[in-house]
């Protein structure tokens, strides 16, 4: 992978361009942004889930996962910093297929996806881990959440991301816990590492360690989050590969390792019995590890997913919005502290509407769908775009990268289920109604002026 320089920009390309929202986020905040936003809380249930297809092998199919995400991030990579717009995969689509239709879809879909998740996230946070301190009703609780995530992101990207980088340590660091205890049982002679080798009898290898990779790919979306928010990276051309790579493959290597604990502390049909994988691991060592502490790690997990998929989302309204495939009053932002409050406010609505659904577990299957098209947009918008210069130097990566990535794509959606499909038709076709509607908007304005 290298960088390169090709022929002219328009001015919305350029990356020191003035204007616009406030280049604040440093290199190390933007690591931490896709490393938190990525760990999520989803690891803390995988072992589970993971240990059902492939027994103690857990680090397998998270080694492979992480390569299949590299691809895609491999494609982000050249794609962000050649246009550096807050906006992603709807920016990449307008300029690869030159359709408002497609851009919007695509646009839409990560929009839907990330305003999905952020609000099972607050019912998450809402839920069985905030009850190990106090029990509130899980509705009241989740909009007051969601409330809160809000004004944060209103304050500013920075006071944002500042937040975060207190929290993606907390989080990183209960997942240290559990490689470092384990690590002492196992010194002391407790437990298997063995297991970590050990596959269910008459399982096909090859087979097994493909379907945990389909479960532990969901464990690695998030990075393409950090696309909505390069507006405001200092230097985005040197800065987005690095902390975007950086945090994947740190983020591998963290899941790798709790992979490798978990085996070996708990036999596979223990972990699969568990709610909390990870605190059955924790326990099982014997050690004096506070039930309670990782409930509260837990919790900011949750909060610092929330936090950040709703910085994506209302970065991704505000893009959108100077697109002119959302109403134009998204793009609106505060004088002082530059952030995109109209589009703020207007994704928080929408995701406190959703958490009164109640049950959202067909829908977080939906989003993975949804982020797959998105996924797959992008590794072909790569392809195409290869005709398009650009004066500015950026990151490209090799040929072969976006073509394997396509293929991981595909592979991954015939994995879902029908009924997501029909669920993720629904949410196209109220995305497609939507377009019209802002469309037919401003033909109206336009011919109101004249």
């Amino acid at each position: 992978m290298t960088e390169t320089a090709s022929a002219r920009p328009s001015p919305a390309d350029e990356p020191g361009r003035s204007g616009g929202l406030r280049r604040a986020i440093t290199g190390p905040l933007l690591f931490a942004f896709i490393l938190g936003d990525v760990l999520g809380a989803g690891i803390y249930a995988l072992m589970g889930v993971l240990s059902e297809d492939v027994g103690g092998m857990l680090w397998a199919p998270l080694v492979v996962a992480l390569l299949l995400s590299l691809l895609t991030a491999g494609s982000y990579a050249e794609l962000v910093t050649k246009y550096p717009r807050a906006g992603g995969a709807a920016v990449f689509a307008e300029r690869a297929f030159r359709s408002p239709t497609v851009s919007f879809l695509v646009g839409f879909s990560m929009l839907a996806a990330g305003v999905t998740s952020a609000a099972g996230l607050a019912i998450a946070f809402a839920g069985d881990y905030l009850r190990t301190f106090v029990d509130l009703p899980t509705p009241l609780v989740a909009v007051l959440f969601l409330a809160v995530v809000g004004a944060l992101n209103m304050r500013g990207i920075r006071e944002s991301l500042g937040a975060n980088l207190v929290m993606t340590a907390i989080e990183v660091s209960g997942l240290v816990i559990v490689v470092v205890v384990v690590g002492v049982f196992v010194g002391g002679g407790g437990g298997d590492p063995s297991r970590a080798l050990e596959v269910p009898e008459g399982t096909n290898l090859g087979l097994a360690i493909l379907a945990g990779a389909i479960v532990a790919y969901y464990s690695f979306v998030g990075f393409e989050t950090s696309a909505n928010v390069i507006e405001e990276v200092k230097d985005p051309t040197r800065t987005y590969p690095r902390a975007l790579f950086g945090a994947l493959i740190a983020a591998g290597v963290v899941y790798v390792l709790v992979g490798l604990a978990s085996a070996a502390a708990l036999p596979p049909e223990e972990l699969q019995e568990s709610s909390g994988p990870l605190l059955a691991v924790v326990e099982a060592t014997g050690l004096s590890i506070p039930s309670w502490l990782f409930s509260l790690i837990a919790l900011i997990a949750v909060a610092n997913g929330a936090l950040l998929t709703m910085i994506m989302a209302s970065r991704l309204a505000y893009g959108m919005a100077q697109q002119r495939l959302l109403p134009a009053v998204l793009a609106r932002v505060l004088p002082k502290r530059r952030t995109p409050w109209v589009a703020i406010l207007a994704t928080t609505a929408v995701a406190m509407l959703l958490t009164l659904i109640g049950d959202l577990a067909t829908l977080a299957e939906t989003v993975v769908l949804l982020l797959l098209f998105v996924f797959l947009s992008a590794n072909l918008s790569v392809l195409v775009l290869r005709r398009d210069a650009v004066e500015h130097e950026h990151f490209r990566v090799w040929t072969w990268v976006p073509v394997l990535g396509i293929g991981s794509c595909i592979l991954l959606l015939t994995q879902q289920r029908p009924l997501v499909w029909a669920f993720g038709g629904i949410m196209l076709a109220a995305g497609a109604l939507l377009f019209l509607a802002a469309r037919w908007g401003s033909r109206w304005r336009a011919r109101s002026r004249s």
